[in-house]
């Protein structure tokens, strides 16, 4: 797979499709929360969390640092409905080098262990022809649907917006970033959860952003 340049890979702890364990459509609510009492006790954690460490996790949320300092400063957030609603705020209102600097932290999303030689070699080829097109690369938010269909949902939406101009392309890739912070921020509340919070060795992937 042609690489582009970015400025640290995502932990496997917040991936850019999100691993198979995450929440399905079943279990969303929606940008206005999340239907599970026991995120309340994670973002009681997320707003103790030490500045440092609460920057590099949202810097693993969306790379603008702008907009991490943003979701940062905010705190402490009254329910995960506010703070998802904050984050979609952050994301609407990011300038066009925040957003190239959000696009350059990302990888390319990749199909989950398991999948087929070929499905791997189609989407390999796929993204370096993005890649070359667009110059980041490419973002798509699959939260909702189900392990066995990422692969055939990846493969498709890569091609479809290959047909697409530069500015729509971008525009399209803003919209699946604000989809994938508010992903990875309810992964993040749920983790939070456990009786350790995260734990030193997760904290420790949060390498910072830039």
């Amino acid at each position: 797979m042609a690489v582009h340049p970015r400025r640290a890979p995502r932990s496997p702890l917040l991936s850019s499709h999100l691993p198979a364990q995450a929440p399905g459509r079943t279990s969303r609510t929606g940008s206005g929360g999340s239907s599970d009492p026991s995120h309340g006790f994670g973002l009681v954690r997320f707003n103790a969390l030490s500045p440092e460490i609460v920057q590099a996790v949202l810097l693993h949320c969306c790379g603008s640092r702008r907009w991490a300092h943003r979701m940062a400063t905010h705190r402490p957030y009254p329910d995960p409905g506010a703070l998802l609603a904050a984050a979609d705020e952050a994301s609407y209102d990011l300038s066009q080098g925040d957003l190239t600097e959000a696009l350059a932290a990302e990888r390319s999303a990749e199909l989950a262990h398991g999948a087929s030689y070929a499905a791997l070699l189609a989407l390999d080829a796929a993204h370096a022809e993005y890649e070359r097109k667009f110059g980041h690369a490419f973002v798509i938010c699959l939260d909702g649907h189900p392990p066995e269909e990422r692969a055939d949902q990846l493969l498709g939406a890569i091609r479809r917006r290959m047909g697409h101009e530069v500015d729509e392309e971008r525009s399209i890739s803003a919209d699946e970033l604000r989809r994938l912070a508010q992903a990875r921020l309810r992964d993040v509340t749920r983790r939070l959860t456990s009786p350790d919070g995260l734990t030193a060795t997760e904290i420790g992937l949060f390498a910072p952003v830039g």
